[in-house]
């Protein structure tokens, strides 16, 4: 798909359409992004991404009353653009909020913003106190990108920076709130290796303040790789505010402590250097198989910078499993003595 100026994307648009709003009669009065070209980091201006529209119908569709799915049939588009970090088997609205089968919404990485905010608001009902954690790209030199996954575009978001890399372990991402959890989909249903968790958040529920989020590693069953020396069954590496802000990385210490929780450990604190990084991977850490590293910039960031300021690597052929964990009997990871 083609990538157009500004201009040329509203020409392409309206030349399309004929110059009339694909949901009535009427002339078109605006070429409206289906989806947010502040989503996307080349501002998104392809033509599946556009469609005609009066000033009626564009109120509607910016409010989000009018779907993009709606919007993209009128328009006869079968090829979904979608920014490179969002999820291709999720459905979004306009401004990137993901949209569940019973209606209800996820809060985006847009969705804080003052000026979304006043646009959204005859659909605010809708939306629910959960986040989907963000994808997390792959360094440029992680030899472990499969199908379906994303490479960092550029490093910039790293550079002047203080960093920290901490190991990435093979278990299951979970969010935590003061309310309840939920693994990396929403609708996580019951498992051991989930239903175990309540004993932790039994412990810090009450601790969480309302709107928080505690970010962290499921690894009480094994799933390609067996430990033998956690610190912990559940190992945190990330806290996000009532403003969807990641917390610095001392922050986020500073709570572990609090809640009398485990972070990931540690592999390295100081400036960014692209060599440092490429030079850090041991395949054994604490007596252990290391599936990779995590790298993330120590300040403060937004939901929405994560893209940019978050990275992985992961060894090559890290799924050494035929059968995915959660089918297999449960197994328990080992921890030290």
């Amino acid at each position: 798909m083609m990538l157009l100026s500004r201009d040329e994307f509203r020409q392409s648009v309206f030349e399309r359409d004929n110059y009339t709003c694909v949901m009535c009669d009427k002339p078109a009065a605006d070429a409206h992004h289906i989806i947010e070209r502040r989503l996307f980091s080349d501002s998104g201006y392809y033509l599946d991404n556009g469609a005609s529209l009066c000033k009626e119908h564009h109120i509607a569709a910016e409010t989000t009353l009018l779907s993009c799915d709606e919007i993209r049939e009128k328009c006869r588009i079968k090829n979904i653009i979608l920014p490179s970090h969002l999820y291709d088997d999720f459905q979004y609205d306009k401004w990137g909020n993901i949209i569940l089968p019973a209606g209800q919404r996820l809060k985006g990485e847009l969705f804080h913003d003052e000026s979304v905010q006043k646009i959204i608001k005859p659909v605010l009902h809708l939306f629910i106190n959960r986040v989907k954690y963000p994808r997390t790209h792959h360094l440029p030199f992680s030899p472990g990108v499969g199908k379906g996954d994303r490479i960092i575009e550029n490093m910039s978001g790293f550079e002047n920076e203080e960093i920290v890399v901490t190991v990435k372990y093979d278990g299951e991402q979970m969010n935590v709130y003061n309310d309840g959890f939920h693994a990396r989909s929403i609708d996580s249903g019951s498992h051991p290796s989930r239903n175990w968790f309540w004993r932790i958040h039994n412990q810090i529920g009450h601790d969480i303040p309302e709107g928080y989020r505690i970010c962290g590693e499921n690894l009480y069953a094994v799933h390609s790789i067996k430990y033998n020396h956690l610190p912990s069954h559940f190992l945190l590496f990330a806290i996000y505010n009532n403003k969807n802000e990641c917390l610095s990385w001392d922050e986020t210490l500073e709570w572990t402590a609090l809640l009398n929780l485990k972070a990931v450990d540690e592999l390295y604190r100081g400036q960014y250097d692209e060599q440092i990084l490429k030079n850090l991977y041991r395949s054994i850490h604490n007596n252990d198989t290391m599936e990779g590293f995590v790298v993330r910039v120590t300040r403060k960031f937004n939901y929405s910078e994560h893209k940019k300021v978050v990275a992985k690597y992961v060894r090559q052929n890290h799924v050494q499993t035929d059968q995915h964990w959660i089918h297999k009997p449960i197994e328990i990871n080992g921890l030290e003595n």
